[in-house]
């Protein structure tokens, strides 16, 4: 499915005039099938990555465990990744301790709660007048849990992706909230996100978090329903990372800033409304999500059914992949994710959370991919969240950047040190 870079394309720009300057050229990289893949397949086929100066066999794979695996030891040169797997890696949180850096954030946003068809029959009945107010609060879910209401005399079984994903930090911020303790009242396992409509189904786990295509999924086959999407728990928040293990950038460092731009580019082409339609079209192919088109639309184009039969919803940047500077490695979501590392016993104190985001989260080497773009960045590395309901701008003396809503749904915020 490859599209021709056209034969008027000027030589790769990361090659700097200088031929032969990449170290490596010839590249393999991972992924997993869910729709904010997108910038890796976009610049496979629409040749971004052949414009600067790459040849990359896209892998598919079938875990975040595979992908984190696969780059540690060099099976991968470097793979889409969850927001906290390389900080999870560089401090020793998983399986093993191997430091990582991510200089590029590929998606916001993404995700959203699902529940069985039962579990959702039991919230309403818990709070019928709660369940009739979108997005969905986690307090029905927990009225039903104090009630005893499960029906299999087993703790409610949720899935989420990974121990260091935003599914699992969200999911866990969503019902806290409520006052469920998630490593007590309920059973969190983690399920690769392909399977867990199959999951739902035959009643291994009663609800997840997860990514896009696979909530929509599971409400077209009548499976269950989306209660609340990520977006709603908090708004733009950091999602998917292009990760490298901290060796493989030292010693590649022109060829992981030619990823970075072709990236870049993806990214762009996919925030422009207009090519929406294509992606979906682009994702479908077997080797890539292999589901229908009509579900990778749906979250591509912000019509977001949350239940069988229901009106869409109108959620325009459930993906966003470029616009609100969503490509920025900020500090401060990565120290957001270390806090929740922290909070859910993850990582142990002492910590010193600014050292550690600054030695994954890597701005200084985005700034250097950008600037060869001719792009402008934003001044600072860090932002304060949660303070803004609506889009807001970051004005300089030079620039201005339009920023997304990050909002949390509990009206929380979350202050940067550097602010």
């Amino acid at each position: 499915m490859n599209s021709p870079v056209n034969s008027q394309d000027p030589m790769p720009l990361s090659q700097n005039g200088k031929e032969g300057s990449l170290e490596k050229t010839e590249l393999s990289l991972g992924f997993i099938p869910l729709t904010d893949c997108a910038p890796l397949v976009i610049a496979q086929e629409m040749g971004f990555f052949r414009r600067h100066g790459l040849q990359v066999v896209l892998s598919r794979e079938p875990s975040w465990a595979n992908i984190r695996d696969k780059v540690c030891f060099g099976l991968l040169d470097g793979a889409q990744m969850l927001a906290g797997m390389p900080l999870a890696a560089s401090l020793g949180a998983e399986a093993f301790q191997r430091p990582m850096v991510t200089a590029f954030s590929m998606s916001l946003n993404g995700n959203a709660v699902t529940v069985s068809e039962a579990l959702y029959r039991k919230m309403q009945e818990a709070d019928p007048p709660l369940m009739s107010k979108p997005p969905v609060s986690a307090a029905a879910l927990a009225k039903v849990i104090a009630a005893g209401k499960i029906g299999h005399g087993e703790p409610l079984r949720f899935a989420m992706v990974f121990p260091s994903s935003s599914h699992n930090y969200l999911l866990r911020y969503w019902l806290a909230s409520a006052g469920i303790d998630p490593d007590r009242d309920i059973e969190l396992v983690v399920v690769p996100p392909p399977l867990m409509p199959a999951h739902l189904a035959d009643g291994r786990i009663d609800g997840y978090c997860v990514g896009e295509p696979w909530n929509s999924h599971a409400v077209e086959q009548g499976l269950g329903r989306v209660v609340i999407a990520s977006c709603e728990i908090w708004n733009n928040h950091p999602e998917k990372v292009f990760g490298v293990t901290a060796e493989w950038a030292c010693a590649h460092p022109n060829t992981h800033q030619a990823v970075l731009m072709a990236l870049l580019e993806a990214c762009r082409w996919l925030d422009v409304e207009e090519n929406r339609p294509e992606a979906a079209r682009i994702l479908v192919a077997p080797e890539y999500v292999d589901t229908s088109e009509s579900l990778l639309a749906a979250g591509l184009l912000g019509r977001f059914r949350y239940g069988p039969g229901e009106e869409p919803r109108s959620l325009p940047d459930f993906h966003v992949f470029h616009r609100y500077a969503a490509n920025f490695p900020w500090l401060s979501h990565a120290e957001w994710i270390l806090g929740q590392m922290l909070r859910w016993g993850q990582l142990r104190e002492p910590l010193d959370i600014k050292s550690a985001a600054a030695a994954v989260y890597r701005p200084d080497i985005f700034r250097r991919a950008a600037a060869a773009l001719g792009l402008t960045c934003p001044p600072g590395d860090c932002k304060s969240e949660g303070l803004h309901e609506q889009s807001w701008l970051l004005a300089t003396k030079t620039d201005t950047f339009t920023l997304g809503s990050d909002r949390f749904f509990d009206g929380g915020t979350f202050h940067c040190p550097e602010n």
